[in-house]
């Protein structure tokens, strides 16, 4: 039995307001990213329902539901375009007594996913914070929860590469996170900690979870709490669940995140969470690297200078670390330099990731090799510099 062609304009509202943009016309964006996942079918779905092709559009709904068994999204548009071919639809979601609430969450999701897949970055940019990974950061992972996008990138020779991106949940109540049970997600610069194996833990979670280092030292010193923030899958009957839904984890279909899992090394990966990314050019991004390189170098060579208050210069009035303050840091370093004669410091395995939230902030991590006339030792350090009136000054430094 073919459909009709009287299709009400309230439904061809709706999807023209998922995959249009202000004109009203489909929006195509090229093919430079990831056309993993159901994005590329659900958007030719709704261009088929908004050109009134609803035989086609249950085609192509049938395919994704074939693929994505438990997708609720697509069983909801495939019962909508069913009741199309008996009666007129007067609003997305046609189910009988369905509950409001749900329906506004699978509608949440269907504007998120569309939106980012036509909303894709140029494909010569790179998100801002990626400013440098060190050799054995193989990949990263960088969260957009405005777009609930998740993009993982690779090292290749030090330029960060788009591998793919996936849909994703975050907290109910939002983000930047402040303390625990507040049901939101972090902001900032974390890695891997641990992988959680599907054995371990209940069908909430899927095929597995990565704990990440929330809270780091920023969040520390900024009185954030709470712990348990993970990237972790869905119930096995759950394809996906909404963009806000979680008690603050990063939650992927569990297909995504077996994707993702064996790129992940803990302890080195880097898992950057964001509200919304900025992306630089390769040019304004490679810039800004080697602005910060200079800088870091320039700290070295005044520490090996054994001149201690060009030293010290580089650090901020409000410098903080391990129960000091600025002056007590300098005192300590004042004492420590009457006694050298000479010193040798290498800084090898440098990484250097901008933090997204409100600070002008960069998470910088390096192996410390210190050699002196009476002292010589090997740590992994970390420091966060932070722009004061234009200048980059560390305002945290301990070992990683």
């Amino acid at each position: 039995m073919r459909m009709t062609k009287r299709f009400p304009l309230a439904v061809a509202l709706v999807a023209c307001f998922l995959v249009c943009g202000p004109s009203g016309a489909i929006e195509a964006s090229p093919a430079r990213y990831s056309d993993a996942g159901p994005e590329p079918i659900l958007a030719r779905v709704f261009e088929q329902i908004e050109q009134n092709h609803l035989d086609v559009a249950l085609r192509d709904v049938e395919s994704l539901v074939k693929a994505y068994p438990n997708f609720h999204l697509a069983n909801l548009i495939k019962g909508d375009l069913l009741l199309a071919r008996s009666r007129p639809i007067q609003a997305f979601g046609n189910i009988a007594n369905a509950p409001k609430d749900k329906l506004a969450d699978l509608r949440e999701e269907a504007i998120a996913r569309l939106n980012a897949y036509r909303e894709k970055p140029p494909a010569n940019y790179v998100p801002r914070y990626l400013l440098q990974m060190r050799a054995d950061q193989d990949f990263a992972i960088v969260v957009d929860t405005q777009k609930a996008r998740l993009y993982l990138y690779q090292n290749e020779k030090g330029t960060p590469r788009f591998v793919a991106d996936y849909y994703i949940s975050h907290g109910k109540l939002g983000t930047d996170k402040v303390r625990e049970g507040d049901m939101k997600t972090p902001i900032g610069v974390y890695h891997v900690t641990a992988s959680l194996p599907r054995q371990k833990l209940g069908d909430f979670y899927g095929s597995g979870a990565f704990p990440i280092s929330y809270p780091n030292e920023w969040d520390k010193r900024n009185g954030r709490n709470g712990h348990g923030i993970w990237l972790h899958g869905t119930p096995s009957d759950t394809f996906s669940r909404p963009p806000k839904a979680s008690n603050g984890c990063v939650v992927l279909a569990n297909q995504d995140l077996d994707a993702i899992s064996k790129n992940l090394k803990i302890g080195l990966t880097p898992v950057i969470i964001s509200n919304s990314i900025e992306w630089l050019s390769l040019d304004d991004w490679q810039a800004e690297r080697a602005a910060l390189n200079k800088q870091i170098e320039q700290w070295r060579s005044d520490w090996e200078s054994l001149n201690v208050e060009h030293y010290l210069d580089h650090y901020s009035k409000k410098f903080y670390s391990d129960g000091q303050n600025f002056a007590q840091w300098s005192e300590r370093k004042r004492q420590v330099g009457s006694g050298k004669t000479w010193i040798k410091l290498a800084a090898n395995n440098i990484s250097m990731f901008r933090n997204p939230g409100k600070e002008d902030m960069v998470v910088v991590t390096f192996d410390q090799d210190y050699r002196s006339n009476n002292l010589s030792n090997v740590m992994k350090k970390r420091q966060y510099w932070l722009k004061e009136d234009g200048l980059w000054k560390i305002m945290y430094e301990g070992t990683g």
